[in-house]
């Protein structure tokens, strides 16, 4: 396979402090399995640091998604999303930027 660019950026980037990782199964809820990994990052968030959180998912059909949530010290999260394993995708991995999941409601990416 072809070196995919946004996965070659996931690791070449500095790493923040880790807020742990969360894998969820069919039909479980971040908010609910995560609560721990989703205040530490509302703590970065509101002391003005960085840091990281790996969640690894199902899809309908059960292969797995891993998303890596990256708060930057400005406030901004990054999500950088690995299908590789997802069959009914494009295999890739994928990126976004000031994403605001409802579950850190707290972090506005309007400027």
């Amino acid at each position: 396979m072809l070196n995919d660019p946004v996965k070659e950026r996931w690791e070449s980037r500095t790493e923040f402090s880790r807020c742990g990782e969360v894998s969820l199964d069919q039909g479980e809820e971040m908010q609910k399995q995560a609560a721990r990994e989703i205040a530490c990052l509302q703590r970065a968030l509101k002391n003005g640091e960085s840091a990281e959180l790996k969640v690894a998912y199902p899809t309908v059909e059960g292969d797995p998604i891993r998303e890596y949530y990256r708060l930057t010290p400005q406030g901004r999260l990054e999500v950088y999303t690995d299908s590789t394993d997802d069959h009914y995708s494009d295999q890739k991995w994928s990126f976004a930027e000031c994403y605001t999941p409802e579950w850190l409601a707290e972090i506005s990416c309007d400027p």
